[in-house]
């Protein structure tokens, strides 16, 4: 399993294709920073390919004033689920 890092929201970049595209059906994502804007309801139908491996870093919610607003598809997980999300993969790849 690869654990993707993307750290720039669909309205923003199309990144998020490239990262899609090249996810693996055991692979996860997890997004950051801005990135978190991606878990939001209007934004979250670009990752429904994902369904169930998509996840948001809660202190990044936080920081932007999201965090309880996150569409119920995403897992929220704190700095400590990051790393429990590294730990679980083979490798981990950032796309920014």
């Amino acid at each position: 399993m690869i654990l993707h890092i993307l750290n720039r929201p669909p309205s923003s970049s199309l990144v998020y294709r490239d990262a899609l595209a090249a996810m693996g059906g055991t692979d996860r994502l997890l997004l950051i920073e801005d990135g978190v804007l991606g878990a939001m309801t209007a934004q979250v139908r670009h990752f429904q390919a994902i369904d169930g491996r998509l996840f948001a870093l809660r202190e990044d919610l936080s920081a932007r004033g999201l965090e309880g607003q996150c569409d119920a598809s995403v897992q929220v997980v704190d700095v400590d689920g990051f790393v429990t999300l590294t730990e679980e993969a083979d490798k981990t790849v950032s796309w920014f």
